[in-house]
């Protein structure tokens, strides 16, 4: 049987809320900045240099049909352009065009906490934070 939860908890709770709802919402604006959605504006960031179509995936933690739509949504933009990798022609790589490249560089700008929510933190607070949160998931 479990203890309820001490008076604390609730209270940390809400800030994982909030710093989750500050990242969607600076995240939204930006996206929305450019119509873009955030998910397709992520997918933009994730090519700015050229990258497998299965990187990005991994990166929305999406489905690669899911992110080959959002793909298409970008490419029918003018956004990025799919291309054969070099060094194996099986795998489709993503790259931002120039359109691209500056629309990501200005969600960069716009996105100032989302790209970097930890930037308060220490590096030595930073890995503090990454073992609570990883207990916390294994428990």
């Amino acid at each position: 049987m479990s203890t309820p939860p001490d008076e604390l908890t609730p209270e940390v709770v809400a800030l994982f809320a909030a710093v989750n709802r500050r990242y969607a919402q600076e995240s939204e604006a930006a996206a929305a900045a450019h119509g873009l959605t955030p998910q397709q504006a992520k997918a933009l960031l994730a090519a700015e240099e050229p990258v497998p179509m299965r990187r990005i995936a991994e990166r929305l933690h999406a489905e690669p049909s899911n992110t080959t739509a959002i793909i298409d949504r970008l490419e029918s933009r003018g956004l990025v352009e799919r291309g054969l990798d070099p060094a194996d022609r099986r795998v489709k790589r993503v790259a931002a065009t120039e359109a691209g490249r500056a629309i990501a560089a200005d969600l960069r700008v716009r996105m100032p906490f989302a790209a970097d929510p930890l930037s308060p933190l220490t590096t030595r607070q930073r890995e503090t934070l990454r073992g609570l949160l990883q207990r916390i998931l294994d428990a």
